[in-house]
């Protein structure tokens, strides 16, 4: 029998709300906002890899550490 390692979770200002999707090594999401599509994939297989698209030419992949670091350059003390 397979091994659950993450969960993933939905929720929309509609008071839609989806939880406890299973997932062994990876989860996606999509998001459709008219002719752009944002996807976000996390796999868990070794090491947790983050990916983020924005339509076909715009992409991330790295370590969840990476996106904390990339997030963190980011933030702008107020």
């Amino acid at each position: 029998m397979s091994e659950i390692r993450m969960t993933g979770e939905i929720r929309t200002d509609y008071d839609c709300e989806i939880t406890g999707l299973p997932a062994e090594r990876w989860g996606e999401a999509v998001f459709k906002a008219g002719d752009e599509e944002i996807v976000l994939e996390v796999s868990v297989e070794k090491n947790i890899i983050v990916s983020i698209m924005a339509g076909d030419d715009a992409v991330w992949k790295g370590t969840l550490e990476g996106l904390k670091e990339l997030l963190k350059s980011q933030v702008k003390p107020q």
